[in-house]
C-alpha cells in the first residue's frame, strides 16, 4: 500500500587468502574489514551483510568453506528434515559454461556513475578464481540464489579506502536490483 520498498536481501561476501606471487591479497583485507566498515557507513534499508568469509587458495581447500558460506544463504522451510544441511557434490562435475543471472552491465554502469573505474568481464581468471566462481554459480543455480565475482586490484594500484568504498557501493547497487 505504498510503503513497500525493495525486497530484503542478504549479501554474503568471500575473499581469498594470500597465495603464491601475491603477498597481500586485497580481498582478504576488504572482506575482513567490511563488517566494521558498513557498521560505520551503514547499508541501504533492507540489506543485511551476511557472512564474510576468507577462502583458502588451494582449490579444493576453498570449496568446503565456500559451500558453507553459500549454504548459510539458504532459508530452509523444514529444518527438522533428515535432508536438512545435506549437500552432495561431485568433484570436477563441470558440465557446461555458467554465467551469473545478475545484470552485469547495469551493475557496471551504476558503479561507473558513482565514479569507480570498473568494467565487465566474462573471464573470472584462472585456477582458483575460475574454479570457485564456477562452483558458486552452480550452487546458486541449484538453490535459486545469485552469485557474482569481482576481481579487485592490488592496493598499490587502487588504495584500500577506495576499494572499501567500492565494496560498500557494490553492496548498495546489488541491493537496488529487482
Amino acid at each position: 500500500m505504498g510503503s513497500e520498498g525493495p525486497p530484503a536481501v542478504t549479501i554474503h561476501v568471500t575473499g581469498f587468502k594470500k597465495f603464491h606471487g601475491v603477498s597481500e591479497n586485497p580481498t582478504e583485507t576488504i572482506v575482513n574489514n567490511l563488517p566494521e566498515y558498513v557498521k560505520i557507513k551503514g547499508l541501504p534499508k533492507g540489506v543485511t551483510l551476511g557472512s564474510c568469509s576468507i577462502l583458502e587458495t588451494a582449490g579444493e581447500g576453498a570449496i568446503t568453506p565456500l559451500y558453507q558460506a553459500l549454504q548459510s544463504a539458504l532459508t530452509r522451510k523444514d529444518s527438522d528434515s533428515s535432508n536438512s544441511g545435506k549437500i552432495i557434490w561431485v568433484n570436477g562435475a563441470i558440465s557446461r559454461t555458467r554465467k551469473t543471472s545478475l545484470p552485469v552491465e547495469e551493475i557496471t554502469y551504476s558503479l561507473a556513475k558513482m565514479g569507480f573505474e570498473v568494467m565487465a568481464s566474462e573471464d573470472a581468471g584462472r585456477f582458483v578464481c575460475n574454479y570457485v566462481y564456477y562452483h558458486s554459480l552452480r550452487f546458486a543455480e541449484q538453490n535459486g540464489i545469485l552469485s557474482l565475482f569481482a576481481h579487485v586490484p592490488s592496493f598499490s594500484t587502487i588504495d584500500e579506502e577506495t576499494q572499501m568504498q567500492f565494496a560498500a557501493s557494490l553492496l548498495e547497487v546489488l541491493a537496488t536490483l529487482n
